[in-house]
């Protein structure tokens, strides 16, 4: 399994996925990491974007988003891939987080990208 992350300095995850600076990819095997690659993100929105195919063709399951919008968020599923929503923080504390069952859909896409999310440990409520 590989989990993608939206991700900007300080290995922070970006609360804005179309526009982030790269992806963090991790390899997951017995539920650990075992690799963790950057993979740039291409110019324009992410809905916009080849990235869902991109993703899904380095067999990319699972997406941690921060704030991400209507239109990524069907792109992604159409390749199976599933977006966990309102994320926030470190990635690779996400991904652990994520791995130990602690993170949950935050349940809301964005129409706009206001940081206006409170956070409960690794789950954002609009």
């Amino acid at each position: 399994m590989k989990i993608a992350v939206p991700t900007k300095e300080r290995n922070q995850i970006d609360s804005h996925f179309g526009h982030c600076e790269f992806y963090s990819i991790f390899t997951i095997e017995n539920n650990k990491v075992v690799n963790k690659q950057i993979l740039q993100s291409p110019q324009g929105c992410g809905c916009k974007s080849d990235i869902a195919y991109d993703l899904a063709k380095m067999d990319v399951g699972i997406m941690l988003a921060g704030g991400i919008g209507n239109g990524a968020v069907n792109k992604l599923a159409e390749q199976k891939i599933e977006v966990i929503r309102n994320c926030k923080g470190d990635v690779d504390e996400l991904v652990n987080e994520y791995l130990d069952g602690n993170v949950q859909d935050g349940g809301a896409n964005c129409a706009a990208h206001d940081d206006h999310h409170s956070s409960d440990a690794h789950v954002c409520k609009h």
